[in-house]
């Protein structure tokens, strides 16, 4: 009987082991090191304007670049709390006329 009541108390006490340690891993979840943040997307914006001012980019390269900037200061629009808004700071990347759109 003794032996029983052992194997009752430790099948009862694991279930409650494994409830705890699964809810810590669900208050503390672990951020990939490798995923991009709305910040590192507005960093980046910056780093495309300072690089096209600068004269980084080539003169055929600036369209891509531009249609890059764009494509991000949109997305960044889009994403923003309310208020918060992208805003333009600095000149744009000049870019060169699109076709068809």
């Amino acid at each position: 009987m003794a032996k029983d009541n052992k194997e009752t108390s430790t099948s009862v006490e694991a279930p409650e082991k494994a409830t705890a340690e699964s809810t810590a891993g669900q208050q503390a979840p672990q951020q990939d090191p490798m995923a991009l943040s709305i910040g590192d997307l507005k960093n980046l914006t910056t780093i495309l304007d300072v690089a096209s001012t600068r004269g980084a980019f080539k003169a055929a390269e600036m369209q891509g670049v531009g249609y890059i900037y764009n494509k991000l200061q949109a997305f960044l629009a889009k994403v923003a709390p309310e208020g918060q808004q992208v805003g333009q700071g600095g000149a744009a990347p000049a870019t060169a006329p699109t076709e068809g759109k």
